[in-house]
């Protein structure tokens, strides 16, 4: 955790600039540290930075996609996110690796620059402006290449998704962007 909590002025930017509630950033925050702590009681990751900012991201996705789903998070959802537990079964591994790999096809199928964008803003974090100006593309231009990317993520995900078991959710191995329509 002393590798992570110099992150943290980064990581409050990081997240006050994809979650809209302010008051909620806090709460964020927080589930960050407690899936990076659960993490690294298994394994500790060798690229703290990247590795702090894939989780945040994985848990701001899965916020988003029980906000599409339901209006009120259900006590299931809390469930997963059991820290005490720290082995995962094999099957959520499996589960794990089976969405990793429909991610990566969903993602080679994106049209080129679409995919850059996609990248760019939502795995490395940089700003719509930061994004546009790397690839000498209007802002507005970044915004519709997001929202379609993720657009197209979701639809190829769904479509290709299959069952995934609970226990995988619960240990949150998998990413899969929220459904923009």
């Amino acid at each position: 955790m002393r590798d992570v909590l110099p992150l943290e002025p980064m990581l409050t930017r990081f997240l006050r600039r994809n979650w809209r509630i302010e008051a909620e950033i806090g709460d964020l925050r927080q589930d960050v540290y407690a899936r990076v702590y659960e993490a690294a009681q298994r394994e500790r990751p060798i690229l703290v930075k990247p590795f702090l900012f894939q989780v945040a991201r994985n848990l701001i996705i899965d916020r988003l996609r029980r906000q599409s789903v339901v209006s009120l998070e259900s006590v299931a959802d809390f469930e997963w996110l059991n820290v005490s537990d720290d082995k995962p079964s094999s099957e959520a591994y499996v589960a794990a690796r089976q969405e990793l790999r429909l991610l990566q096809v969903a993602l080679d199928e994106l049209p080129p620059r679409c995919r850059q964008v996609v990248l760019m803003r939502k795995v490395e974090g940089l700003s719509q402006k930061e994004v546009a100006k790397r690839m000498g593309i209007a802002i507005e231009t970044v915004e519709n290449q997001v929202a379609k990317g993720m657009r197209l993520l979701a639809q190829a995900l769904g479509d290709r998704r299959g069952s995934v078991t609970s226990e995988a959710r619960r240990y949150n191995f998998f990413k899969r962007p929220r459904d923009v329509r």
